[in-house]
């Protein structure tokens, strides 16, 4: 064995090769190899037992005199767990081979090939084992405790405190818990607090939103696992908000796309960007606004926007009223300053009191360019609703618009759209008798079968806004 060590071309920083696994997508893992060579370059080539499951980048390559490298394992996706787990089939094993490189070596792996039979490189095995919270989670809700005590004891660091708490809330309801529970205690990168009221109330998303991984929150999502979107806890906090709250950006992204509500109230009535704010994090209040939350949703009668002006903090101001210049420049037909705002990601949706979008306001004024620019940055807005259910078809019909209704219906507006009272756009226009947009909007599709609760028109008022 000494005489083998001495040989040696290359120290490689692990004997094994520990893998985070997760289904169905590519895992990694990245080796570094080390020349103990003085005097000229290293050559190496790795090869792989197992082809059809892994892939090296690069497969071979130079190391000059005593310096470092390194290369990556990929494990293509997998659809089910490895076998034996957590460590590798027998036949998953990689070998470094090396040698010293003749000068100005060119095509390292076309070399590799063409040595003769008798050519010795010198090699190193290298093992592989899998790891990570994906295998450990399942171990842990599987009772696996030679399982979960592999993956911990290969991975380099220790759990996080939250880690190991959601975890430990799992292997309590497991019989015999007690050794499992005092492994991941011990495994904890900090002592584990008593758990709470409100984390045991915590569903998988919660638990992946307060960890970061937007992987898992992903797949959770696509498998309809996890819970509802929008569950909250024992304080009302949803896993958008602490996913928010810890500044997780990409986590919010996520769940915010899949539908779940930015505006989210805690028991005690806060917002995720409410958190933000009180947080001073600037990234996330930009990220949350341009998902669509309300800069104006209070918490015991004060709002982001309005802490921010009571503070002074202008820049912060500037950032909370983008949504609300937005709407103005909207309602006042500023086409360029609209698309100015718009550029800068100020937010699109920011609805005023009565509930109206900049869309809304536009419809409403007859600013043709402006919805148009506004559809074209935000689709969503075509059928948005203000505190009546009036969307801004509903409006361009009040306001006698042909042009407008056009520009709007050619943009995919509902044409079939009802108000809170149950009223179609082609109601209104035929109760204020425009008969060319109930022509335009009978050919579009309109339903004239469509009434609202009540036909009489004493008991249908119309909306009307300050200008």
């Amino acid at each position: 064995m000494e005489e083998e060590e001495a040989e040696k071309l290359v120290e490689v920083s692990e004997q094994e090769i520990c893998i985070d696994f997760s289904l169905g997508c590519k895992c990694r893992a990245t080796v570094h190899l080390r020349s103990l060579s003085s005097t000229a370059s290293t050559a190496f080539k790795i090869q792989t037992s197992s082809p059809h499951k892994f892939l090296v980048n690069p497969p071979s390559g130079l190391i000059a005199p005593l310096s470092h490298t390194t290369f990556q394992v990929i494990l293509k996706p997998q659809s089910q767990l490895p076998s034996p787990f957590p460590r590798c089939s027998p036949c998953d094993k990689f070998l470094v081979r090396t040698a010293l490189a003749p000068p100005q070596l060119g095509d390292v792996n076309s070399w590799f090939n063409s040595l003769p039979d008798s050519f010795v490189t010198r090699d190193v095995r290298l093992k592989v084992s899998f790891v990570g919270p994906f295998l450990l989670r399942h171990a842990v809700i599987t009772g696996d405790y030679e399982s979960a005590r592999n993956v911990l004891r290969r991975q380099k660091t220790g759990l996080a405190s939250r880690e190991a708490e959601s975890l430990v809330r799992v292997a309590a309801e497991l019989e015999n818990s007690e050794a499992m529970v005092e492994l991941l205690t011990e495994s904890t990168t900090h002592n584990i607090s008593l758990i709470n009221d409100r984390e045991l109330s915590w569903t998988e998303l919660h638990v992946a939103a307060a960890n970061n991984r937007t992987d898992e929150i992903s797949s959770l999502i696509s498998k309809k696992e996890g819970g509802p979107l929008d569950c909250k806890d024992a304080e009302g906090r949803t896993a958008l908000y602490l996913a928010a709250k810890e500044g997780f950006e990409g986590c919010v992204t996520v769940l915010a796309r899949a539908g779940a509500n930015v505006d989210a109230r805690t028991h005690d009535g806060r917002t995720a960007l409410y958190k933000a704010f009180t947080n001073g994090d600037r990234r996330m209040m930009e990220l949350l606004l341009q998902m669509g939350a309300d800069p104006t949703s209070d918490h015991r009668g004060r709002s982001p926007l309005q802490l921010a002006r009571e503070r002074s903090l202008k820049e912060v101001v500037e950032l909370l009223e983008r949504g609300e210049a937005v709407l103005n420049a909207s309602r006042s037909g500023h086409v360029k300053l609209v698309e100015q705002l718009l550029e800068t990601d100020a937010k699109i949706n920011y609805c005023d009191q009565y509930g109206l979008s900049p869309l809304h306001a536009a419809a409403i004024k007859g600013h043709k360019d402006v919805a148009m620019l506004l559809v074209e940055y935000g689709s969503e807005l075509i059928n948005s609703r203000d505190a009546d259910g009036h969307t801004p078809l509903h409006l361009a019909v009040q306001s006698g618009d042909q042009a407008m209704v056009e520009v709007l219906l050619n943009r995919g507006a509902e044409v079939n759209a009802l108000t809170n009272k149950g009223a179609t756009p082609l109601y209104i226009s035929q109760l204020l008798r425009c008969d060319d947009i109930t022509r335009l909007l009978l050919a579009s599709g309109a339903d004239s079968t469509l009434l609202p609760l009540s036909c009489s028109s004493d008991s249908w008022a119309f909306t009307t806004y300050a200008s």
